[in-house]
């Protein structure tokens, strides 16, 4: 399968997370909040490239959640360990994609692959766990003293991934009491959760 210009974007994206981690840990908070906004660009640039000239393919499909989850997540245990968001928040978003994907590899080793599609809560709790690392980021690079915006976007982000995650795990559990074991290949265990 050949690589085209959509997944060299998403690819990039995902070496941009250790560089983030790094200027995270350093202090560098100008610096990361710049990579942080240019991943979110070349996320807009992959999406629209690839549906634009009709270059889908079944790596972008796996590629792309896994670079925006990786740099999400990367970022939140980085803030996280340098208490500047709160632990509960952090393990929060964390255990919500491991339990996700989680579940997944459980379904699939026991024969009852799922294929998980965007959920409208997982969509808006996305997007809010974008918007408060970027506001956090902005806030340790630019210093505003906004504090209680963190605060207050902790709290309605920790909302939304509960929420999320509770779609999830419905999602699921009807799943695994409904499938009827068949072929692994009867059903494709792609993910393209937000």
């Amino acid at each position: 399968m050949p690589i085209n210009l959509p997944n060299l974007i998403t690819i990039a994206r995902i070496l941009m997370v250790p560089i983030t981690v790094w200027l995270i840990v350093t202090n560098a908070f100008v610096l990361a909040f710049a990579v942080f906004l240019i991943a979110g660009v070349s996320d807009a640039v992959d999406g629209f490239i690839a549906k634009r000239f009709g270059l889908t393919t079944e790596l972008g499909a796996y590629l792309d959640p896994l670079a925006d989850k990786l740099l999400l997540v990367a970022i939140y245990l980085s803030l996280g360990f340098l208490e500047h968001l709160p632990a509960w928040l952090v393990i929060t978003v964390a255990s919500r994609d491991i339990l996700i994907v989680g579940g997944m590899l459980l379904a699939w080793l026991i024969g009852r692959p799922i294929e998980v599609h965007p959920l409208w809560i997982s969509k808006i709790n996305t997007t809010l766990q974008i918007t408060l690392a970027g506001v956090v980021l902005g806030i340790l690079a630019f210093n505003p003293q906004i504090e209680f915006v963190v605060m207050w976007g902790s709290v309605i982000v920790g909302v939304s991934t509960v929420a999320s995650g509770a779609a999830y795990l419905r999602q699921w559990l009807t799943h695994m009491a409904n499938a009827n074991g068949g072929d692994r290949n009867d059903v494709a265990a792609k993910s393209k959760s937000d």
